[in-house]
């Protein structure tokens, strides 16, 4: 099982959303019973493993893409996080076989941490714009 980061009180929402962002989107850092939700469609990913795949599956199968962190605010327990989803589209997305296109997405992601472990993500993705990018 994959280690989880400690309950700690010293540990602040800044250092968790700055670490888990450089690690990739580590699941380690994701609360046990944590739930994503997009919010364009209202779809709710329930779960670290869950999510973890979810993740995986945007950013390494459907497409090889990076998050490029463009604004951040921190309080406690509490982060927005906005980003540009960059990367060129590899695989089967929304029924879309793979174009091989290079897409740069805006996202904001807001999240609720608790015992230092992401709880809750509401995901705010332009997907008007990435379906724009896409068409073969």
């Amino acid at each position: 099982m994959e280690s989880t980061i400690l309950e700690k009180s010293n540990v602040s929402t800044q250092s968790v959303m700055e670490d888990y962002f450089a690690s990739g989107h580590d699941a380690k850092f994701l609360a046990e019973d944590a739930v994503f939700t997009d919010m364009g469609n209202g779809k709710e990913t329930h779960g670290r493993q869950a999510v973890k795949e979810m993740l995986n599956y945007m950013y390494h199968i459907a497409f090889d893409a990076k998050a490029e962190v463009t604004n951040k605010m921190f309080a406690p327990n509490k982060a927005t996080m906005e980003f540009n989803f960059r990367g060129k589209h590899i695989g089967e997305f929304a029924g879309l076989q793979p174009t091989n296109k290079e897409v740069n997405v805006p996202v904001c992601v807001v999240y609720d941490l608790e015992n230092g472990l992401i709880k809750k993500a509401r995901i705010y993705l332009l997907a008007d714009s990435m379906m724009k990018q896409l068409p073969s």
